[in-house]
């Protein structure tokens, strides 16, 4: 059995990879970071016992800490990362160059590469820290995105942050392999997530279903089924790549 956390669990892409690592065998711990309501319904879609939930704003050190040591606490190791949580593009983060007041750009810089790029920084320093002082190895898995070699034009901390998640990703598969632990990200395109549903259903959703030769978006299922294998200990020759699933939307050269 792997004792797995996962980070902005509480619905959408977190909560879909939850429920497959615990559908898996995994013990989880179901990261959130505002809405405990939503965590619970997480919890309790989970296959099997055991799990946990915890909360917090990992963009906080110490609170990042605490999340680790919590969980530690709960399964007493921890052999898989998973970090989702991020600040995803919304209406209220949007930074064009060329229309935002300075000041909002600064202030919603900040806030996404703490969340989107350092926050999994931290997070993949404690748990690989754990690992490592308790002599086994495990897997990290970054949930990145397709922005992050496409461009974000509308939002554009988003997409560094990502690319920035990505490199981390690959940086740390090369430092951590001796220990045994392996590093991968996905890079989803758009997924049609709950929240997701009003724009897809909307004026907009052709543009977006027609971006992909498939007409489709991804599944949250989809993204956490490559999840699964990345995480998987016979998925360590995977370490350093980054796994495009975005249906033929964009096709990196």
């Amino acid at each position: 059995m792997q004792h797995s956390l996962v980070t902005g669990a509480s619905r959408g892409i977190g909560r879909a990879i939850a429920i497959a690592l615990s559908e898996r065998g995994d013990r989880v711990a179901v990261h959130y970071g505002r809405d405990r309501d939503a965590a619970a319904e997480t919890l309790a879609a989970l296959a099997g016992e055991g799990h946990v939930v915890i909360g917090g704003d990992l963009s906080d050190r110490d609170t990042a800490r605490d999340v680790v040591e919590e969980t530690l606490a709960a399964f007493g190791r921890i052999d898989v990362l998973v970090n989702n949580a991020a600040i995803a593009p919304a209406p209220d983060t949007s930074h064009p160059i060329d229309t935002v007041p300075f000041g909002d750009w600064d202030r919603i810089w900040q806030r996404m590469l703490d969340v989107d790029l350092r926050a999994p920084a931290n997070m993949s320093f404690l748990v690989a820290r754990a690992m490592i002082e308790r002599g086994h190895g495990g897997a990290i898995v970054n949930v990145g995105s397709r922005g992050a070699f496409r461009g974000e034009p509308e939002f554009p901390a988003y997409g560094a942050a990502k690319a920035g998640l990505h490199a981390m990703g690959q940086s740390l598969a090369v430092a951590l392999g001796p220990h045994g632990i392996s590093v991968t990200s996905v890079a989803p395109g758009f997924v049609g997530t709950d929240r997701q549903q009003d724009k897809l259903g909307g004026a907009e959703g052709d543009g977006i279903r027609d971006q992909s030769p498939f007409g489709r978006v991804a599944t949250p299922a989809e993204v956490a089924d490559a999840v699964v294998y990345l995480s998987a200990p016979n998925a360590q020759w995977a370490s350093g790549a980054i796994l495009d699933l975005n249906g033929a939307s964009h096709l990196r050269t």
